[in-house]
């Protein structure tokens, strides 16, 4: 329950993990509406929400604003996430089904199968039919949570990986990771039961402090392949560090929540006049007296469908993003402005 008002956002961040300020901007953002006030005429007509906006969780609202990152043509190669959205299978689901590489914060009770048992369950012949009753159904591979299978790793397994440097101290943790199946629904159930699933293979990374210190024990769960060194799922999975930046920034520096508005428009005209001074000033922090080597996005020789080669978090489409100062360039008139 949250007693504000709850945006979902989605951001740019460079693939730069052991920089200390790394390259990031935000894209967009929506106002999450509970239930209740989509249901709610009345409440909607009060504070202008717009006929066509319906109900969607927050994990819909993200897939929605994926899809606008993809149709502005912004150039990106992975999509990371918080377990708020990570431990959602509609949400993973529509990652797949979009072919986008992920790493995705998960909980505890994350459900995994692992690939041998997989592979089992999937040769064993449907049973035979007994007496008059219902012939018995297949049952899916064992379900196991995050949490015990990385608690089951021998300590050989565990490595000791630095990601970055924080105020003069090198950040590492303890890392390990296994080839899992994200998966819902135990064995009791039959495989056509509408709660159970099995998704494709992918990494699931164990993340617990060095001996000796202290800190959290966390998980996370990435489709990337399995030539996937450790370092990198540990890069990525630590990427999503600048959005947290972002809010403390944009609170204490562009007035982020100095809205007291009770207006859908005014909400998100006040989100975007935030996120706009925000990518200014990052924009000023991060130009370089030479412009020629600074972040590719930035170059003035960066073309629609011809990124630069080392772009390498580019894809198709990319396209000149931000341009360069123009001080001469001609400024609408006042009454265009106001409109």
């Amino acid at each position: 329950m949250a007693n504000c008002q709850v945006v979902v956002s989605a951001h740019y961040v460079a693939d730069d993990p052991t920089n200390c300020a790394p390259v990031h901007w935000p894209l967009t953002a929506q106002l999450y509406l509970p239930q209740a006030w989509v249901t709610d005429p009345a409440r909607r007509a009060k504070v202008h929400v717009p006929t066509e906006v319906a109900f969607q969780t927050k994990p819909a609202l993200a897939l929605a604003l994926i899809d606008q990152a993809q149709a502005w043509g912004v150039p990106f190669a992975w999509v990371v996430a918080d377990a708020g959205y990570g431990d959602n299978p509609t949400f993973l689901h529509g990652l797949e089904a979009r072919q986008l590489a992920y790493v995705v914060g998960v909980s505890s009770s994350f459900g995994v199968r692992l690939p041998d048992d997989v592979s089992t369950a999937a040769l064993v012949p449907p049973p035979r039919p007994q007496g008059r009753g219902q012939p018995q159904k297949p049952r899916p591979a064992p379900l196991y949570t995050a949490k015990a299978i990385l608690e089951a790793l021998p300590e050989a397994h565990w490595q000791t990986i630095p990601w970055r440097e924080h105020n003069a101290i090198v950040l590492r943790k303890q890392f390990a990771a296994v080839r899992v199946h994200w998966a819902t629904g135990g064995a009791q159930l039959s495989t056509s039961h509408h709660r159970v699933s099995t998704g494709p293979e992918g990494w699931l990374l164990g993340e617990r402090p060095v001996p000796g210190d202290r800190g959290e024990v966390k998980w996370y769960f990435s489709n990337l392949p399995e030539a996937t060194p450790l370092h990198r799922l540990v890069e990525l999975a630590h990427s999503r560090w600048p959005i947290e930046q972002f809010y403390e920034d944009a609170k204490g520096e562009c007035g982020l929540d100095h809205y007291q508005g009770r207006r859908w428009d005014g909400l998100h005209r006040h989100l975007a006049l935030v996120m706009l001074a925000y990518s200014f000033l990052a924009r000023q922090r991060w130009m370089p007296t030479d412009p020629v080597g600074f972040f590719p996005l930035w170059r003035a020789s960066i073309v629609p469908s011809s990124p630069s080669p080392s772009a390498h978090v580019a894809l198709p489409r990319c396209r000149l993003m931000a341009h360069r100062d123009q001080p001469d360039c001609p400024v609408p008139p006042h009454a265009k402005l106001t409109k």
